[in-house]
C-alpha cells in the first residue's frame, strides 16, 4: 500500500516580523559600552541577585503611585534607580535606591521625568 504524502505548501513562507539589529545599532551598542563601562554591571550575576531581591521586597508590584500593578512575569518588570547613579558604584548597588516598576511606567513616565531633570 502506498504511503500518503503531504501536499506542498500553497503559500510562501512569510518573512519574520521581528526586527533585526542593524549594523548601526550594533555599533552604537559597542560605542555606549566603551564610553560607560558601568553598563557591564547590568549583566553581572550580582545585579541579577540584587534585582531579584528588590522584586521580592516590592512584592512584584509597580511602585509608581498611579499604577500599582502586580506582575509575576519578570520580563515585564524593571529594577529602576530612584536617583540616577551616573556611574557611582555606591549608588548603583544601594538597594534603598532601587524600586520595581512595570515596563510601561519605566519607559514612559519615569524616563520622561529623568529627561526633563537633565
Amino acid at each position: 500500500m502506498p504511503r500518503l504524502q503531504s501536499a506542498p505548501p500553497r503559500l510562501p513562507a512569510t518573512p519574520s516580523r521581528l526586527p533585526t539589529q542593524s549594523a548601526d545599532e550594533a555599533e552604537r551598542s559597542r560605542q555606549r559600552a566603551a564610553e560607560a563601562p558601568w553598563r557591564a554591571w547590568y549583566k553581572s550575576a550580582r545585579w541579577q541577585q540584587v534585582r531579584e531581591r528588590v522584586f521580592t521586597r516590592d512584592l512584584f508590584g509597580c511602585q509608581m503611585p498611579a499604577c500599582g500593578k502586580v506582575i509575576s512575569n519578570r520580563r515585564q518588570l524593571v529594577c529602576d534607580h530612584v536617583r540616577p547613579h551616573r556611574g557611582d558604584p555606591a549608588l548603583f548597588w544601594d538597594e534603598g535606591n532601587l524600586q520595581t516598576l512595570c515596563k510601561p511606567c519605566h519607559d514612559g513616565a519615569k524616563q520622561s521625568a529623568e529627561r526633563r531633570a537633565r
